[in-house]
């Protein structure tokens, strides 16, 4: 008899999910607690396959019928369905548990708060650039079970992991994991620090032997953490030297990954921008040397690799204005590296979602860099609050983009930046933080000279 899965959750990663469970021959159930979703449109992505979809309640009948769970990164495990099924003994996976299940050859796990997408995406250039079948998957936009069944004997795979798909994991096992930093983010689902730091560390759960942690030096939790490791640690440094690791010295990257010490490049032939951006390259490269790629291949991949859409984006000068994309600037610690990373007197747009974040450190990084402060969104209200009582009174409100957009037009001056970093999700207003950096994009590029 098939095993019968049932797939929580009918966005993109459960879709991925469910997907490859047919492709293996599980008999699949498909759940949605909304049962206004429309069961025609689900069943299309699916053409020619039988399958079964639930909406609303999850009965004690289903619940009966099946062996596990893989359930999408945006339901909470606190969520009433979830402990049912763990109630009656039902296992609950991750979609990228239920990916790595089914995927071959090896693979390397990024996780971290912010950096993520960047030295994720920079780490699948230099493996691609060495490796005859690569794969890269995860948060950056493919769900890693949309490509797991792809995967052979002689694949490499990097996956950018989120703490919503670490809270699930059994077997999931990296060769390689990396955690670039860790700083306070989601924790109205993690509920503390402490727990989404535990939840982050999970990446190297199952890892043994020969296996390897790339981990920044300069976070002090992460130290600790590495500190208590059995396995291979890689350290990189934007400070310090870091014997046996990777570190900016000067306006040089250096490593001795290998055992000598070698400049990988100088920051001035990178095409990423800020301190924050060297440290996402030194992982990378620290990732992908422990994945077995020369540092030769490595050195040519970082000259040429380019910025990732919407993390401080060029996207066009209009006027002597030039306008930034920082949309994945989606809390207030990613969203310091973006105004860092101006040179300009800069009018800056930000708000959104409110994820329990606090802004005092960001709109402290502000200072003597940002000119106006438009925003917009759930927190608009309460980033303003803050930013008057740390003396910031040019401050305006907006009520969609295209409103924010005119008021930047007309504060912004020649000479100086317009930059779009919100240090909130998107949640409410955009469909994610890529339709927000895209509706901001298409704004700027309208404007006429």
């Amino acid at each position: 008899m098939n095993q019968t899965i049932l797939v929580a959750g009918g966005g993109v990663s459960g879709i991925g999910a469910a997907g490859m469970l047919l492709e293996t021959g599980k008999s699949v159930i498909l759940y949605d607690g909304n049962e206004n979703l429309d069961q025609e449109a689900l069943r299309a992505h699916f053409p020619g396959r039988e399958m079964e979809i639930v909406l609303g309640a999850l009965s004690d009948e289903v619940v009966s019928r099946i062996e596990a769970c893989v359930i999408s990164p945006g339901i909470p495990m606190k969520a009433p369905f979830v402990k049912k099924l763990k109630d009656a003994g039902v296992p609950v996976w991750s979609e990228i548990e239920a990916a790595f299940r089914h995927a071959k050859g090896r693979l390397a796990a990024i996780t971290g708060t912010n950096g993520k997408t960047t030295t994720t995406a920079l780490t699948g250039q230099i493996l691609g650039n060495y490796y005859e079948s690569s794969f890269v998957v995860g948060n950056i936009g493919t769900a890693y079970t949309k490509e797991a069944l792809n995967t052979k004997e002689n694949s490499v795979t990097v996956a950018e992991i989120s703490s919503f798909q670490l809270e699930s994991i059994d077997t999931f096992h990296p060769q390689v994991s990396a955690i670039l930093n860790l700083t306070p983010d989601h924790l109205d689902r993690h509920g503390s620090m402490e727990e989404y730091i535990r939840v982050k560390e999970l990446v190297v759960k199952n890892q043994t032997g020969g296996d390897v942690c790339v981990l920044n030096y300069e976070d002090q939790a992460l130290r600790s953490f590495g500190d208590g490791l059995s396995i291979k640690v890689f350290w990189f440094s934007s400070k310090r030297r870091v014997p046996g690791g990777i570190y900016l010295e000067g306006s040089s990257i250096v490593s001795e990954i290998s055992g000598k010490r070698e400049v990988l490049v100088n920051v001035g032939e990178l095409q990423i921008l800020g301190i924050h951006n060297y440290e996402n390259a030194m992982a990378a490269s620290a990732v992908s040397y422990a994945m077995g790629v020369p540092l030769d291949v490595i050195r040519n991949t970082l000259r040429e690799f380019k910025a990732v859409e919407h993390r401080i984006e060029f996207v066009v000068e209009r006027n002597g204005v030039a306008y930034y994309n920082d949309s994945k600037g989606t809390n207030p610690d990613a969203a310091i590296q973006g105004i860092r990373a101006m040179v300009r007197p800069t009018v800056l747009i930000a708000g959104g979602y409110d994820k329990g974040s606090v802004y005092g450190q960001w709109l402290e990084a502000c200072r003597g860099k940002m000119k106006a402060l438009i925003l917009l969104g759930a927190t608009a209200e309460k980033i303003a609050k803050e930013a008057n009582s740390l003396g910031f009174d040019q401050i305006f409100m907006a009520s969609s983009m295209e409103e924010a957009m005119e008021l930047a037009k007309k504060l912004a001056e020649p000479g100086d930046a317009v930059l779009l970093s919100p240090a909130c999700a998107s949640w409410g207003m955009f469909k994610n933080y890529e339709d927000r950096g895209k509706i901001f994009k298409e704004l700027a590029r309208k404007i006429e000279e």
